[in-house]
């Protein structure tokens, strides 16, 4: 609707633009770098975050940067996960069918990961969304999964994604077996007001527009709205967008950012 009133040739902030377009902050980089350390290191890894930090995000990027003749990554995400549908997840993204019983499951994808790195040469890299989500029998599971050789070497990277619950809880005492063997942690912040200008030009350029289209006003109070956090930039400059078109507003300023923020998102 807005697109062909401001010129541009693609959706500004929808949720699936490619990550290889998406905004590249110097915390993003660096989560990253960390995380294909973790990769070749067969490392333990937690990422967390506030909702709207970016943490799916995060994962999607990682994965597309990821060399595929080197690495394999498998993707759970249920905020209801078992022991059974972790391995069961596990096997079917292998192209296996899992055997019923917990037990002959794990032994099933312990041989698959062992013929995965001694055949095809590929690391596999586990990684689990919505971990705070997860009970603590999932958690004792995983850590298990990591015992495969006896502690003599791990048999794949692990990364656990979840919002900063997730941490709190693995500092409780019931976690420290967990806890402590974890290798890497990253924790993802809201942008600043820097980081927001530049996330909406770069969202903006992707999108084809030629000019700026918010002022430097209009973004203080998108980054006072949003506190920094992705998820709400896109929200409310999708609208402010929206409510430009049909004005026929070709800048959105201040005035139009609190309109839209009062009237449809609070």
């Amino acid at each position: 609707m807005f697109e062909s009133f401001y010129g541009l040739s693609k959706v500004p902030f929808s949720r699936n633009i490619p990550t290889s377009e998406l905004y590249k902050s110097a915390s993003l980089e660096e989560t990253l770098g960390r995380l294909e350390y973790a990769a070749e290191r067969k490392w333990f890894a937690i990422i967390t975050g506030d909702c709207g930090t970016g943490k799916t995000t995060t994962i999607r990027r990682y994965a597309e940067i990821l060399s595929n003749t080197k690495f394999k990554v498998l993707y759970i995400s249920d905020s209801k996960l078992t022991p059974r549908h972790f391995y069961k997840g596990l096997l079917e993204q292998l192209g296996h069918e899992s055997k019923f019983y917990r037990g002959d499951a794990k032994r099933q994808l312990h041989r698959e990961i062992e013929l995965m790195q001694g055949i095809h040469n590929l690391q596999p890299i586990v990684v689990v969304d919505e971990a705070h989500l997860l009970d603590k029998e999932m958690l004792e599971e995983v850590r298990f999964l990591l015992n495969m050789n006896m502690d003599a070497r791990s048999p794949m990277a692990l990364i656990l994604v979840g919002q900063n619950e997730l941490w709190e809880r693995l500092q409780l005492q019931a976690y420290a077996a967990i806890r402590q063997r974890i290798d890497l942690q990253c924790k993802l912040n809201y942008y600043d007001r820097a980081d927001v200008e530049a996330y909406i030009k770069r969202h903006l350029a992707y999108a084809g527009a030629g000019h700026d289209m918010f002022s430097d006003q209009a973004i203080d109070d998108i980054y006072r709205f949003s506190s920094g956090a992705a998820r709400l930039i896109n929200k409310v400059c999708t609208h402010c967008l929206m409510y430009g078109a049909q004005n026929g507003h070709r800048i959105i300023d201040d005035r139009m950012v609190k309109r839209v923020v009062e009237g449809e998102l609070l």
